[in-house]
């Protein structure tokens, strides 16, 4: 009886510690093999590259590369966790020693950098943007508020600048930057930056499907280059997936008041 509780005990605590377990978080790598020159001359190189690992709520793992700067950069991509472990190999240490360090000196200087802007100091905002930048050309958030800088300074072709490398972007219409990328797209319409509002709005719905704010967003944008037919479809777009949203039915009465819509 002592071994069958001790047994059952057993598969209790094993699923306790899996049920309370913490997620993946860390550094990984993976090598790849290759041969340089032929016959005699012929010889293999081995190529290590580091990813920083991170599993979601599904169970699944995101993996994203780190860069010259170690530092995790660029596209992520998703895999199961049974191959992520199969595949990649653990750096606690490197991770601990360097990764972690910088993700968290970056993560500083965007804070610093955020609370700049939000004071009206856009020098000091652009230039620790831009120390970012130097580190991750390619850190969401501080393209983002770079952008967001320069077109509360009215600077047009430098705002430009950064929304052809943010429409390029596909991690910048993430959920996680939705607020970032909403405010952005309306200030590119209050600079009358209208074309690019625009595209910007296309390349948001073409990542983001269907979201009723992006649809009102883009009507105001077709409506400020005078297109009253794609304004209407935007409009009718966005109270079709919200009936309930104030500020589209409020746009879409004025326009008819005001005989925009025939």
């Amino acid at each position: 009886m002592a071994e069958a509780m001790s047994t059952q005990q057993h598969k209790e605590n094993g699923h306790a510690h899996e049920a309370g377990r913490e997620k993946i978080k860390g550094v990984f790598s993976t090598q790849v093999v290759s041969k340089v020159g032929t016959g005699t001359t012929m010889r293999k190189t081995i190529q290590k590259m580091y990813w920083f690992a991170e599993e979601l709520d599904s169970g699944e793992v995101s993996m994203q590369p780190l860069n010259v700067n170690y530092v995790p950069s660029g596209p992520k991509k998703v895999i199961p966790k049974d191959e992520m472990l199969e595949k990649f190999s653990p750096e606690p240490e490197f991770y601990v020693s360097t990764v972690f360090p910088k993700m968290k000196e970056l993560g500083e200087t965007i804070t610093r950098a955020d609370q700049h802007r939000q004071r009206g100091e856009q020098f000091s905002a652009e230039f620790e943007y831009k120390n970012v930048l130097q580190v991750d050309e390619e850190n969401v958030k501080a393209n983002f508020g770079l952008g967001l800088t320069y077109l509360d300074r009215g600077q047009a072709n430098k705002a430009d600048d950064i929304f052809k490398r943010l429409v390029k972007l596909d991690a910048a219409f993430e959920q996680e930057h939705k607020h970032l990328f909403n405010d952005f797209g309306i200030q590119l319409r209050k600079n009358k930056m209208c074309d690019q509002a625009v595209e910007y709005y296309k390349r948001a719905l073409e990542l983001s499907g269907s979201d009723e704010n992006l649809h009102y967003n883009m009507a105001r944008a077709w409506f400020e280059k005078k297109d009253m037919a794609k304004t209407r479809e935007h409009l009718e777009k966005a109270l079709e997936l919200n009936p309930e949203l104030e500020a589209a039915r409020q746009f879409m009465d004025w326009l008819k008041k005001k005989g925009h819509l025939g």
